[in-house]
Protein backbone atom coordinates (compact mmCIF):
# COMPACT_ATOMS: atom_id res chain seq x y z
CA UNK A 1 0.00 0.00 0.00
CA UNK A 2 2.73 2.44 1.00
CA UNK A 3 4.73 1.55 -2.11
CA UNK A 4 1.72 2.12 -4.42
CA UNK A 5 0.97 5.47 -2.80
CA UNK A 6 4.62 6.49 -3.22
CA UNK A 7 4.65 5.54 -6.89
CA UNK A 8 1.34 7.32 -7.53
CA UNK A 9 2.64 10.49 -5.88
CA UNK A 10 5.88 10.30 -7.84
CA UNK A 11 3.89 10.16 -11.08
CA UNK A 12 1.89 13.23 -10.05
CA UNK A 13 5.08 15.04 -9.02
CA UNK A 14 6.30 15.13 -12.63
CA UNK A 15 2.95 16.32 -13.99
CA UNK A 16 3.17 19.64 -15.83
CA UNK A 17 0.78 21.21 -13.29
CA UNK A 18 2.72 19.94 -10.29
CA UNK A 19 4.38 23.32 -9.69
CA UNK A 20 0.98 24.99 -9.36
CA UNK A 21 -0.19 22.37 -6.88
CA UNK A 22 3.01 22.80 -4.90
CA UNK A 23 2.52 26.58 -4.80
CA UNK A 24 -1.10 26.23 -3.65
CA UNK A 25 -0.12 23.70 -0.99
CA UNK A 26 2.68 25.91 0.38
CA UNK A 27 0.51 29.03 0.26
CA UNK A 28 -2.35 27.52 2.25
CA UNK A 29 -0.08 25.77 4.75
CA UNK A 30 1.26 29.11 5.99
CA UNK A 31 -2.18 30.25 7.08
CA UNK A 32 -4.69 27.41 7.49
CA UNK A 33 -3.70 24.00 6.04
CA UNK A 34 -2.44 21.50 8.66
CA UNK A 35 0.04 19.46 6.57
CA UNK A 36 3.48 20.98 5.76
CA UNK A 37 4.60 21.16 2.10
CA UNK A 38 7.95 19.45 2.75
CA UNK A 39 6.90 15.92 1.64
CA UNK A 40 5.40 17.17 -1.64
CA UNK A 41 8.47 19.30 -2.32
CA UNK A 42 10.73 16.34 -1.59
CA UNK A 43 8.78 14.02 -3.89
CA UNK A 44 8.75 16.57 -6.70
CA UNK A 45 12.49 17.04 -6.32
CA UNK A 46 12.90 13.26 -6.48
CA UNK A 47 10.82 13.07 -9.63
CA UNK A 48 12.66 15.93 -11.36
CA UNK A 49 16.05 16.51 -9.64
CA UNK A 50 17.12 18.98 -12.34
CA UNK A 51 14.19 21.22 -11.35
CA UNK A 52 14.75 20.87 -7.60
CA UNK A 53 15.97 24.44 -7.01
CA UNK A 54 13.10 25.79 -9.10
CA UNK A 55 10.62 23.82 -6.99
CA UNK A 56 12.28 25.12 -3.82
CA UNK A 57 11.94 28.72 -5.05
CA UNK A 58 8.25 28.15 -5.83
CA UNK A 59 7.68 26.72 -2.36
CA UNK A 60 9.55 29.55 -0.65
CA UNK A 61 7.72 32.34 -2.49
CA UNK A 62 4.32 30.69 -2.05
CA UNK A 63 4.93 30.03 1.64
CA UNK A 64 5.98 33.62 2.35
CA UNK A 65 3.02 34.94 0.36
CA UNK A 66 0.71 32.61 2.25
CA UNK A 67 2.25 33.95 5.43
CA UNK A 68 0.82 37.34 4.50
CA UNK A 69 -2.64 35.77 4.46
CA UNK A 70 -1.99 34.33 7.91
CA UNK A 71 -0.79 37.75 9.06
CA UNK A 72 -3.95 39.38 7.66
CA UNK A 73 -6.14 36.82 9.43
CA UNK A 74 -4.43 37.56 12.73
CA UNK A 75 -4.51 41.33 12.24
CA UNK A 76 -7.94 41.92 10.72
CA UNK A 77 -10.06 38.85 11.48
CA UNK A 78 -8.69 37.15 14.56
CA UNK A 79 -11.95 36.92 16.51
CA UNK A 80 -14.02 35.96 13.48
CA UNK A 81 -11.65 33.50 11.85
CA UNK A 82 -8.18 33.32 13.40
CA UNK A 83 -9.14 32.14 16.89
CA UNK A 84 -11.55 29.42 15.66
CA UNK A 85 -8.92 28.29 13.15
CA UNK A 86 -6.22 27.97 15.79
CA UNK A 87 -8.65 26.08 18.01
CA UNK A 88 -9.57 23.70 15.19
CA UNK A 89 -5.88 23.02 14.52
CA UNK A 90 -5.13 22.43 18.20
CA UNK A 91 -2.96 25.55 18.44
CA UNK A 92 -5.11 27.81 20.64
CA UNK A 93 -3.25 26.98 23.86
CA UNK A 94 0.08 27.80 22.20
CA UNK A 95 -1.08 31.22 21.03
CA UNK A 96 -0.46 33.23 24.25
CA UNK A 97 3.10 31.94 24.61
CA UNK A 98 3.85 32.59 20.94
CA UNK A 99 2.52 36.14 21.32
CA UNK A 100 4.83 36.68 24.31
CA UNK A 101 7.80 35.22 22.48
CA UNK A 102 7.28 37.32 19.37
CA UNK A 103 7.05 40.47 21.47
CA UNK A 104 10.52 39.79 22.86
CA UNK A 105 12.35 39.78 19.51
CA UNK A 106 9.98 39.20 16.61
CA UNK A 107 12.51 39.13 13.75
CA UNK A 108 14.82 36.44 15.12
CA UNK A 109 11.99 34.44 16.66
CA UNK A 110 10.26 34.25 13.26
CA UNK A 111 13.54 33.26 11.61
CA UNK A 112 14.08 30.50 14.16
CA UNK A 113 10.48 29.24 14.45
CA UNK A 114 10.11 29.14 10.67
CA UNK A 115 12.93 26.58 10.50
CA UNK A 116 11.47 24.29 13.16
CA UNK A 117 8.61 21.75 12.98
CA UNK A 118 6.35 24.26 14.79
CA UNK A 119 3.43 25.03 12.41
CA UNK A 120 4.28 28.23 10.55
CA UNK A 121 0.62 29.31 10.58
CA UNK A 122 0.85 29.76 14.36
CA UNK A 123 3.70 32.20 13.78
CA UNK A 124 2.03 34.15 10.96
CA UNK A 125 -1.39 34.51 12.62
CA UNK A 126 0.15 35.52 15.94
CA UNK A 127 2.47 38.02 14.24
CA UNK A 128 -0.53 39.66 12.62
CA UNK A 129 -2.47 39.77 15.87
CA UNK A 130 0.28 41.56 17.79
CA UNK A 131 1.05 43.76 14.75
CA UNK A 132 4.67 42.83 14.10
CA UNK A 133 5.92 45.42 11.56
CA UNK A 134 5.30 44.03 8.09
CA UNK A 135 8.79 44.56 6.63
CA UNK A 136 10.66 42.67 9.39
CA UNK A 137 7.94 40.01 9.25
CA UNK A 138 8.43 39.50 5.51
CA UNK A 139 12.22 39.57 5.75
CA UNK A 140 12.29 37.04 8.60
CA UNK A 141 9.76 34.80 6.83
CA UNK A 142 11.80 34.88 3.63
CA UNK A 143 14.98 33.93 5.49
CA UNK A 144 13.44 31.12 7.51
CA UNK A 145 11.38 29.59 4.73
CA UNK A 146 14.19 30.09 2.22
CA UNK A 147 16.75 28.30 4.36
CA UNK A 148 14.44 25.30 4.85
CA UNK A 149 13.15 24.87 1.31
CA UNK A 150 16.25 25.95 -0.59
CA UNK A 151 18.32 23.47 1.42
CA UNK A 152 16.00 20.72 0.18
CA UNK A 153 16.20 22.00 -3.39
CA UNK A 154 19.99 22.28 -3.47
CA UNK A 155 20.48 18.85 -1.88
CA UNK A 156 18.21 17.17 -4.38
CA UNK A 157 19.72 19.08 -7.28
CA UNK A 158 23.18 17.87 -6.30
CA UNK A 159 22.41 14.42 -4.92
CA UNK A 160 18.98 13.59 -6.31
CA UNK A 161 19.83 10.19 -7.76
CA UNK A 162 21.51 8.75 -4.62
CA UNK A 163 18.73 10.13 -2.41
CA UNK A 164 16.06 8.59 -4.64
CA UNK A 165 17.89 5.27 -4.65
CA UNK A 166 18.01 5.30 -0.85
CA UNK A 167 14.30 6.18 -0.51
CA UNK A 168 13.36 3.55 -3.09
CA UNK A 169 15.17 0.99 -0.96
CA UNK A 170 14.20 2.25 2.49
CA UNK A 171 10.79 3.82 1.89
CA UNK A 172 9.39 2.78 5.27
CA UNK A 173 12.33 4.40 7.07
CA UNK A 174 11.90 7.61 5.07
CA UNK A 175 8.18 7.79 5.87
CA UNK A 176 8.91 7.01 9.50
CA UNK A 177 11.42 9.84 9.65
CA UNK A 178 8.91 12.31 8.24
CA UNK A 179 6.22 11.19 10.69
CA UNK A 180 8.74 11.66 13.50
CA UNK A 181 9.28 15.26 12.38
CA UNK A 182 5.51 15.87 12.31
CA UNK A 183 5.24 14.39 15.80
CA UNK A 184 8.10 16.63 16.93
CA UNK A 185 6.17 19.63 15.64
CA UNK A 186 3.07 18.71 17.65
CA UNK A 187 5.24 18.04 20.71
CA UNK A 188 6.93 21.42 20.32
CA UNK A 189 3.53 23.11 20.11
CA UNK A 190 2.33 21.23 23.19
CA UNK A 191 5.39 22.28 25.18
CA UNK A 192 5.02 25.84 23.92
CA UNK A 193 1.43 25.97 25.09
CA UNK A 194 2.18 24.30 28.39
CA UNK A 195 4.74 26.83 29.60
CA UNK A 196 3.68 29.07 32.41
CA UNK A 197 3.16 32.55 30.97
CA UNK A 198 3.42 34.61 34.14
CA UNK A 199 5.51 37.67 33.48
CA UNK A 200 5.28 37.05 29.77
CA UNK A 201 1.60 37.14 28.98
CA UNK A 202 0.13 38.87 25.96
CA UNK A 203 -2.20 41.73 26.66
CA UNK A 204 -5.74 41.28 27.89
CA UNK A 205 -7.05 41.34 24.36
CA UNK A 206 -4.99 38.28 23.47
CA UNK A 207 -6.19 36.45 26.56
CA UNK A 208 -9.80 37.28 25.73
CA UNK A 209 -9.29 36.04 22.17
CA UNK A 210 -7.89 32.72 23.31
CA UNK A 211 -10.68 32.29 25.83
CA UNK A 212 -13.30 32.93 23.17
CA UNK A 213 -11.56 30.46 20.86
CA UNK A 214 -11.89 27.72 23.45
Amino acid sequence: MLRRLYEWTMAKAVDRRAGWWLALFAFLESSMFPIPPHPLLGLMCLGEPRKAVRFAVITTVASVTGGLLGYAIGHFAFHAFGAPLLAALGLAKSFPRMACTLRENAFWIIVFKGMTPIPFKLVTITAGFIAVPIVPFLAASLISRGVVFMSVGVLFQLFGAPIKAWIDRYLAWAVGGFLALVLAGFLAVTLLGGHHTAGCAPDGTAKLAVTSAG
